[in-house]
């Protein structure tokens, strides 16, 4: 199987593009043929996943492998470099779960305007993007496949949005943009300071190279980039309009997945390239972190719509992958890393059961919902037990998220203040009472107490064929992962450890 150990990657990533070659040729008309041909494209990029972990050598996590480097763009000394190891792994996987559920879900959940062929096009694009940015070793690769996510991204919104879809399109598009404007002007000074490559692993082995005083300045380039896309507090403002805006296909990848190629860039890119500056914006990014848990979970409490509670959820969740991100250990990224999987889990799924909610209600406001649990008992069950597992209730997959991203603050990497990241776990904590406070809210006032007057006499259906399909898997992870959380650590420790390496040289 040499051969699929040197395609594997390639196909994870270009076969969608070869369903979306397909799609364009097949009628508009043809419906059925269309949501045919991308489910089993989805699928197809799925079994090369099944193939790589499958083949994944879990005894040398740390090292890159299904390593392919080839000469791409030569006058720039770009290569074609694409690997994997135990921190791109899981979230590879995650991104290919994500898009064949979100296509199984949209069989009968297609936005106005009515359009599956353009609609399924654009969510292949995104997974090639995805997947592509999660196995790039080299950064104009890398930076490819980041920004590749932008246009499809923002024609579902602007598209298949609701009526304020273009200012919240616009608004997602030049923040990002911004970002990556300042990301891309890093990656070039990384080009010229560190020995004229591109390529991440041989950055990471020149980062010593690299004056202090410089990498501070990169680092902050860097650090615009990758926190726009997080997003972290305060860039975050782009986030409640998007996701309230966007159809629900569009929500769940935004959270599930997108928001990830932010911190993954923390970890990947980053951290291990540029130690020392590191060390020195690390209180800043903790400081940051725990100021958006805070204003997300009280943002939440002031919302009235049910999607806009959920997207400043994800401000606050994400806080807690750069609090564990922040303190620059082991622990803290490993805490980070399965904090990452989690949130894609749990909040992908509150997002299906909002746009659900919505399809039957036909609002979102919280106000003029209630008594899911008479009407459609199912649905809000499957929402209870979504609420709880993002409060981070023991024994679910969110807990592992938060409490060991909480715990890893009170030990920060050698050089980072003790006391300051103390008071940022005291911080955090108090985060997660204000977070089972406005999620048991939410669930409170949506699903107990009897129907509203205006909905007591519909017939409200429950949770029906596509949606239990989109939905089991992402259930059952949330519980396998919350009771066996190893499935995830397992897997990244090794080759977080690879990455925090160079702290202990530097702080040492």
């Amino acid at each position: 199987m040499d051969w699929f150990d040197s395609w594997a990657l390639s196909l994870a990533t270009f076969v969608p593009i070869i369903g979306i070659a397909v799609l364009a040729f097949v009628p508009s008309a043809r419906e059925q043929m269309i949501k045919t041909v991308a489910l089993l494209t989805t699928l197809a990029t799925a079994a090369v996943g099944v193939g790589i972990l499958a083949r994944f050598d879990y005894g040398s996590k740390s090292v890159l492998q299904f390593d392919v480097n080839h000469e791409w763009i030569k006058a720039i000394g770009s290569r074609y470099h694409m690997g994997v190891d135990g921190i791109s792994i899981p979230l590879l996987a995650l991104s290919m779960l994500i898009s064949i559920l979100c296509v199984v879900y949209s069989w009968d959940h297609f936005p106005e305007p009515h359009n599956p062929k353009a609609f399924l096009i654009l969510l292949l694009v995104l997974e090639v993007g995805m997947n592509g940015t999660f196995v790039s070793q080299d950064l104009i690769l890398f930076f490819v496949f980041f920004e590749l996510v932008l246009l499809p991204m923002y024609f579902m919104i602007g598209v298949w949005g609701g009526p304020n879809r273009q200012y919240a399109s616009i608004k997602f598009f030049l923040f990002t943009l911004f970002g990556s404007a300042l990301m891309i002007l890093g990656f070039l000074a990384l080009f010229f300071k560190a020995g004229h490559t591109f390529d991440i692993p041989t950055l990471i082995q020149h980062a010593s190279a690299i004056p202090k005083s410089t990498q501070l300045w990169i680092f902050g380039g860097l650090f615009m980039g990758f926190a726009i896309k997080v997003p972290m507090f305060p860039f975050h403002t782009w986030l409640p309009d998007a996701h309230t805006e966007a159809p629900t296909v569009g929500s769940v990848i935004l959270a599930a997945v997108l928001l990830k190629l932010g911190t993954y860039g923390f970890i990947r890119i980053a951290i291990p390239i540029l130690p020392q500056a590191a060390i020195s914006w690390a209180p800043w990014i903790g400081g940051l972190a725990v100021i958006g848990i805070i204003y997300g979970a009280l943002g939440c409490l002031a919302q009235k719509d049910m999607k806009r509670l959920i997207a400043f959820s994800s401000v606050a969740h994400m806080g807690f992958v750069m609090l564990g991100i922040a303190t620059l250990t082991s622990f803290g990224i490993n805490a980070a890393v399965f904090g990452m999987v989690a949130h894609g889990l749990i909040t992908g799924m509150l997002f299906f059961c909002a746009g659900s909610i919505q399809e039957r209600f036909h609002t979102r406001e919280l106000s003029r919902l209630g008594g899911l649990l008479v009407q459609a008992p199912k649905l809000g069950w499957i929402l209870g037990f979504c609420a709880m597992a993002s409060l981070g209730l023991p024994g679910l997959a969110g807990f592992w998220g938060e409490f060991p991203a909480i715990l890893s603050a009170y030990q920060p990497a050698a050089g980072l203040s003790e006391s300051l990241f103390r008071f940022y776990m005291v911080v955090a904590a108090v985060g997660t009472v204000f977070a089972a406070g406005y999620l048991l809210w939410m669930y409170q006032r949506t699903a107990f107490g009897t129907p509203k007057d205006e909905f007591a006499k519909e017939h409200i259906h429950d949770v029906h064929g596509p949606e239990w399909l989109a939905w089991a898997p992402l259930l059952a992870l949330i519980f396998l992962l919350g009771v066996y959380p190893r499935f995830v650590f397992g897997v990244t420790d090794e080759a977080v450890q690879h990455v925090t390496a160079a702290f202990h040289a530097v702080g040492g």
